[in-house]
C-alpha cells in the first residue's frame, strides 16, 4: 500500500469517525432536549440537537451532514405519526443547520467570535433566519399528517422555531467558547474567588427562578457580572443556565409560569431566554473587542515608544546658556 493510499484510507476513515460522534451526539443531546417537552414529541422549548448540527458543520465542516442526518432520522423514527412526515421533519432538520451554516459562511463568521458582527451574524443569520426551515417543515408536516390539532400550527411553528433558534444562541456560543477555552495563566485567587460566587449566585438565583415567587428578573445582574468580569467564558455558560431554571420553572407551571395557558408560557418563556442569550452574547462580544481594541493600542504605543527611543540623538545633560562670552555654559557660575 502506498503512501497517498494510506492517507487516503486514514482521512476516509477520519471522516466515518466524526459522522459518527456526530450522530451519536445528535441522538443523545434530542433524548435529554425531550425531557422538557410542552408538546408533541418533536416540539421542546429548547432544542440541543440543533446545537450538535450546526457547531459540528462549523468546526469539523460540510462532510459531516450525513451524521446530522442520521441523528435527526434515529430522533425522529419512533415520534413521526408516518414515514413520509418522519422523512419530511428529517429532511427539514438537516437542512436548518446547514443553511445556517451556508448563511455564517457567507459573512465572513469567526468560531471565536471575537467580533460584534459575529455575534450578531449567529443571532440573526444562524439562529433566527436558518430556524425558519426546519420549524416551517417541521410544523406543516405534523398538521399534514393530522398529527396536531386543528389551528395549532401556528401554537407549534413558534415553539418549533425558537426551540431551536434558542438552542443555537445558547449553546452554540458556549461549545465554540469551551473549544479555544485555556486555563487562565497567573490568575490571582481572588480571580478563582469572583469565579466561584459567580457560579454560587447563578445557583441561588435558578433555585429562586423555580420558586413560586415570580424572580425571573433576578437572573440580568449576573449575566451584565458575567459579561463585565468573564466575557464570553462567562456570560454563556451563565445564561445557559438561568435559562435552565427558567425551563423547568416553566415546565412544572412554577413562579411567574403559574396559572397561564400553554401558549402564554411558552412566549414569555422564549422572550426570557432570548432576552438572556441576547444580553450574555451581545455584551460579551461588545466587550472582548473593546478589550482587543485597548491592547492593539497599548502595542501601538509601546512600539512608538521603541522607535523614538532608538531614533533619537543622545544630547546629553541639558547646559545653561553661556553669558560670560568665555564659550563656555555658566552652568557652574553664579549670576552677578
Amino acid at each position: 500500500m502506498t503512501v497517498a493510499s494510506r492517507d487516503t484510507l486514514r482521512s476516509g476513515g477520519l471522516r466515518v469517525l466524526q459522522i459518527v460522534a456526530v450522530a451519536a451526539l445528535y441522538y443523545a443531546s434530542g433524548r435529554l432536549g425531550l425531557l422538557q417537552q410542552f408538546m408533541r414529541g418533536q416540539v421542546t422549548p429548547l432544542w440541543p440537537p440543533t446545537v450538535i448540527a450546526l457547531a459540528g458543520l462549523l468546526l469539523m465542516g460540510l462532510r459531516v451532514w450525513p451524521g446530522i442526518a442520521l441523528g435527526a432520522l434515529l430522533i425522529d423514527l419512533p415520534l413521526g405519526p408516518s414515514t413520509p412526515a418522519v422523512l419530511a421533519i428529517t429532511a427539514g432538520n438537516t437542512l436548518a443547520p446547514l443553511c445556517s451554516y451556508a448563511l455564517l459562511r457567507g459573512t465572513g463568521f469567526r468560531t471565536r467570535m471575537n467580533r460584534f458582527q459575529d455575534a450578531l451574524a449567529l443571532v440573526f443569520l444562524g439562529a433566527f433566519a436558518g430556524m425558519l426551515i426546519s420549524a416551517t417543515v417541521g410544523s406543516g408536516s405534523l398538521s399534514l399528517a393530522h398529527a396536531q390539532p386543528a389551528g395549532g400550527f401556528w401554537l407549534t411553528w413558534w415553539v418549533w422555531w425558537t426551540g431551536d433558534a434558542m438552542g443555537v444562541l445558547l449553546v452554540t456560543p458556549l461549545l465554540l467558547a469551551l473549544r479555544s477555552a485555556r486555563r487562565p495563566k497567573d490568575a490571582p485567587p481572588s480571580r478563582w474567588a469572583e469565579g466561584s460566587l459567580l457560579v454560587a449566585a447563578t445557583i441561588g438565583v435558578g433555585l429562586l427562578q423555580t420558586s413560586p415567587a415570580p424572580l425571573l428578573f433576578l437572573g440580568f445582574p449576573l449575566l451584565t457580572w458575567a459579561a463585565f468580569r468573564f466575557q464570553r467564558a462567562g456570560a454563556t455558560p451563565c445564561a445557559l443556565a438561568v435559562s435552565t431554571f427558567a425551563i423547568l420553572a416553566a415546565t412544572h407551571k412554577a413562579g411567574p409560569f403559574a396559572g397561564h395557558t400553554t401558549l402564554t408560557g411558552m412566549i414569555a418563556l422564549q422572550a426570557y431566554n432570548g432576552a438572556a442569550a441576547l444580553t450574555a452574547l451581545l455584551l460579551s462580544t461588545a466587550i472582548t473587542e473593546r478589550n482587543q481594541a485597548q491592547e492593539k493600542i497599548q502595542e501601538a504605543s509601546r512600539r512608538l515608544a521603541e522607535m523614538v527611543a532608538r531614533t533619537a540623538p543622545d544630547t546629553g545633560p541639558p547646559t545653561l546658556p553661556d553669558t560670560q562670552g568665555d564659550g563656555e555654559g555658566n552652568g557652574d557660575h553664579r549670576w552677578g
